[in-house]
């Protein structure tokens, strides 16, 4: 079942005519959207469901720097301060808070992985340390089941509210001129010249310069309706939250085999790193070579199979013109069903390590799809093929914290403004240049 995201109201009217149009209304659309209309340009979002329907709501809601791989350092400590600012910048509440986060260990030997991040993110002077068993003790005294040898705890690590962060940005992008458009599905582009004139929804057409899909997941099968391939796969995914437990931590912690993370009601939202479902379906099979060392690096976390998303969903095979009725129309948000075995699963390693939590019982669950790229790295940039056409997705678990800067950034290039950082880790290029694809990002 969908969480229960905040609903916010959609504007009547299309515009004939806009700077920018955004396709998507998740974490990245929203947070661009809110970039340039600070930068004084018009903009229209428009969103097949509503906003913030799919991943940007079922997340764990951590905005967190410790941990990433080295060179998305720039991206995520940007974020990190962008978020620390966005509800002034809005007026409105995200449920941002710094409230820190904590990485567990099994086993002494991880601490050699910690050793060489902390030595290679030295220049961004990282507040992390690595605790010792009493220190990590005496920070979660309630653990007393879980046989952790050591800990990396970041004080300056945050987290926001996944149900109401997405829209509250939006609805701040709408106080600066934005306009959202909600069960409106972008079809596809014009062009004239060789480059982008127009964007086609199902409630008619807007003329336009630049067109950025955030799109997440269902980017691919939009960049494949203009001949552009972008690789991409997603697994399966599943969350869930409790009632309202014991003061564990006001925090986030990541077991290494699951996570979980305060929530503003008092409950938790918890869910198993990494772990989940992929189906073989006709995009996974494009793309298969691509992603076999990404699989093989979490095979023992994932099973395969081939369910009903091999014909209908974000990987599936179709084809459509602009003036027809286009996959995003057939399934305005995409649900798939949570995993009981997983949540079964999950709430018996949380009750082993946490005693007090052995009468917390789930309040909800729901599932997820994260998608993915071959190098764990999103895509923000423009298409070299198509003037006028710009990308940002292939977060791979990480948007909802990289949101913010991933907004500005696609942005800047957009406007063509000096960019807030190096944006040549995101080129989409890298996937066609001969770049080598490593997928190095540590996800969750």
């Amino acid at each position: 079942m969908s969480p229960p995201v905040d609903r916010i109201p959609s504007d009547e009217k299309l515009p004939a005519r806009a700077d920018v149009v955004i396709i998507g209304g998740g974490i990245i659309g929203v947070c661009t959207a809110l970039e340039l209309a600070r930068k004084g340009l018009s903009v229209a979002i428009v969103e097949k469901g509503h906003v913030a329907a799919e991943q940007s709501s079922r997340n764990w809601g951590w905005c967190r720097v410790h941990g990433r791989a080295i060179p998305d350092l720039p991206l995520s400590t940007t974020s990190l301060r962008l978020w620390s600012g966005m509800d002034k910048a809005i007026g409105r509440a995200t449920g941002f808070t710094h409230c820190g986060m904590l990485a567990v260990l099994h086993d002494e030997s991880e601490l050699a992985f910690w050793d060489d991040w902390f030595e290679q993110a030295r220049p961004f002077q990282m507040d992390g340390r690595v605790l010792t068993r009493e220190e990590l003790r005496a920070l979660v005294p309630e653990a007393t089941g879980a046989d952790w040898v050591a800990g990396v705890y970041s004080p300056s690590d945050g987290r926001a509210e996944p149900l109401k962060a997405a829209p509250a940005i939006a609805e701040g992008a709408r106080d600066r001129g934005v306009t959202i458009h909600q069960n409106c599905a972008a079809r596809g582009l014009e062009t004239t010249g060789g480059r982008v004139s127009a964007v086609v929804t199902e409630k008619g057409t807007i003329r336009t310069s630049a067109a950025l899909c955030a799109g997440g997941a269902w980017a691919s099968m939009f960049c494949r309706h203009h001949g552009i391939p972008f690789p991409q796969a997603g697994v399966h995914a599943t969350a869930w939250r409790t009632e309202k437990g014991p003061n564990i931590t006001d925090g986030g912690i990541n077991d290494g085999i699951y996570a979980l993370r305060r929530r503003d009601d008092g409950g938790y939202t918890i869910a198993h790193g990494g772990a989940g479902r992929v189906d073989i379906t006709p995009q996974s099979l494009r793309y298969a070579p691509r992603f076999l060392k990404l699989f093989l690096k979490r095979r023992k976390k994932l099973t395969f199979g081939i369910g009903s998303s091999f014909f209908n969903g974000p990987e599936s095979w179709a084809t459509w013109r602009n003036e027809e009725i286009s996959p995003f129309e057939k399934m305005r948000v995409y649900d798939p069903a949570p995993s009981t075995k997983l949540i079964e699963k999950g709430m018996e390693f949380l009750r082993r390590d946490y005693p007090v939590m052995k009468d917390v019982k789930v309040a909800d669950s729901w599932g997820g799809f994260i998608d993915s790229t071959p190098d764990s790295r999103p895509v923000i940039s423009p298409i070299a093929s198509l003037p006028g056409f710009y990308l940002a997705a292939g977060f791979s678990g990480l948007g909802f914290g990289m949101g913010p800067a991933a907004g500005r950034l696609a942005a800047d290039l957009i406007a063509n403004d000096v960019p807030i950082i190096d944006p040549t880790p995101y080129r989409h290029a890298r996937f066609t240049d001969g770049t080598r694809m490593d997928p190095s990002a540590r996800l969750g």
